[in-house]
């Protein structure tokens, strides 16, 4: 993946992320990469609020952020963004701040709506890389759809309980969640148990993904779908395949 590099790193900028510049494979271009890159994250709650934060520690740029509603008390055990004496009040704002207050150098499009076939497409393809960390397969579907469409490579991640996973997509390479997941499922619940500990691990593992992925080293979760339960704290590596027949992806190369 290329990103046109039209910002430097301030001598300030470079003692902040002094410590990640020295990974092997990232060095300063992977840190200037991150700089000039813009991601869109899908819902900023237990797991995308996390997936959101560390981005914005390590330095990305750009974030393009879709998050409906109000604080509820309900979103205080894992939506590390949201805070108590904000309750009744915008979520997107509870967003913006947080992040703000870690990197006042990130630029925020705030989107105070949920991913939907209706804004899917102007707000995928603004971005060079996307997080899907939507609860709902309607609003999965949909930005799987627009991802597909603007060829932009997506990080794929849900928890249920004390088990996750996450793949990344990269259209015509891998198989896409229609390919994963042809039907949404007629058990899933908008609310389903969590512990924030489980989102903010994967959210974590999700950042990583995004940096690796911009930074161009290691080896993304291409064609591999990772999952784990931390009950018994046990991890699996699955070979997943494109579906030739997939009703989304199966035209492209």
């Amino acid at each position: 993946m290329s990103f046109k590099e039209q910002k430097h790193l301030s001598p300030l900028e470079r003692e902040i992320y002094s410590w990640q510049v020295d990974v092997d494979g990232f060095g300063l271009d992977g840190q200037e990469k991150l700089k000039n890159a813009t991601v869109m994250i899908s819902r900023c709650g237990g797991l995308g609020g996390v997936v959101a934060y560390e981005l914005a520690a390590a330095g990305v740029g750009k974030m393009i952020l879709a998050h409906a509603g109000n604080i509820k008390p309900s979103d205080l055990n894992r939506q590390l963004l949201m805070t108590r004496e904000k309750i009744g009040h915008s979520r997107m704002h509870s967003i913006e701040r947080r992040l703000k207050e870690l990197n006042p150098d990130l630029e925020i499009h705030a989107c105070p709506e949920n991913i939907s076939s209706k804004n899917a497409d102007i707000l995928v393809q603004q971005a060079d890389v996307v997080v899907d960390a939507a609860p709902l397969f309607e609003e999965r579907y949909a930005m799987n759809d627009a991802a597909v469409r603007h060829r932009k490579p997506m990080i794929e991640c849900a928890v249920f309980s004390l088990e996750s996973h996450i793949t990344t997509i990269w259209p015509g390479k891998t198989p896409c969640l229609r390919c994963l997941y042809p039907e949404k499922s007629t058990t899933w619940k908008r609310r389903f148990p969590v512990f924030g500990a489980v989102s903010g691990s994967l959210g974590s593992l999700a950042a990583m993904e995004v940096i690796k992925l911009i930074g161009g080293f290691g080896k993304p979760l291409l064609n591999v779908l990772l999952t784990y339960d931390l009950s018994d704290v046990s991890f699996r590596r699955y070979k997943i395949h494109r579906d030739p027949s997939c009703s989304v992806c199966s035209q492209l190369e």
